[in-house]
């Protein structure tokens, strides 16, 4: 398996692949629109301060995702990068392929500046928590999110 940033050829699957993320625990986002995700993960690889970075097999089959993004400078902790979405395929979780992933992205976030790296995990994602916590985070804390 091989960590890489996505490239144009590998967005329609990354974009199917989200359906990873929509099974129970949790859920498909009432605008989902996989076109337009496709659209937006291509914005996500043009831009400067983020990419996606994927877990592929020979072949080039998808094993599982990570967004990453340079967002705000914090006052208290400088740069952070930001893990928006995380998603392993259903049938190599346990593999390592989302720890092989978290390190991509923290070596990503290191390469450009970033001092941490933080993310959101959903309350019922209980398998995921153990998972984030076995990599010692630093801190924990609670999100809270409205849809406009």
């Amino acid at each position: 398996m091989i960590i890489r940033s996505a490239v144009d050829a590998d967005l329609p699957a990354v974009a199917a692949a989200y359906a990873w993320l929509f099974e129970p625990p949790g859920g498909m986002p009432p605008t989902w629109n996989e076109s337009g995700a496709t659209a937006a993960l291509r914005d996500v690889l043009a831009a400067e301060r983020s990419d996606v970075l994927v877990a592929v097999d020979d072949g080039d089959t998808l094993a599982g995702f990570c967004t990453v993004y340079l967002d705000i400078v914090s006052v208290r902790f400088g740069q952070r990068c930001w893990i928006e979405d995380l998603a392993v395929h259903p049938d190599r979780r346990a593999q390592r392929v989302g720890a092989r992933l978290m390190d991509a992205a923290s070596d990503w976030a290191k390469d450009h500046g970033a001092s941490h790296v933080e993310l959101d995990s959903g309350d019922a994602r209980l398998r995921a928590h153990r998972f984030y916590e076995r990599r010692e985070p630093a801190w924990t804390s609670r999100c809270f999110g409205w849809v406009l």
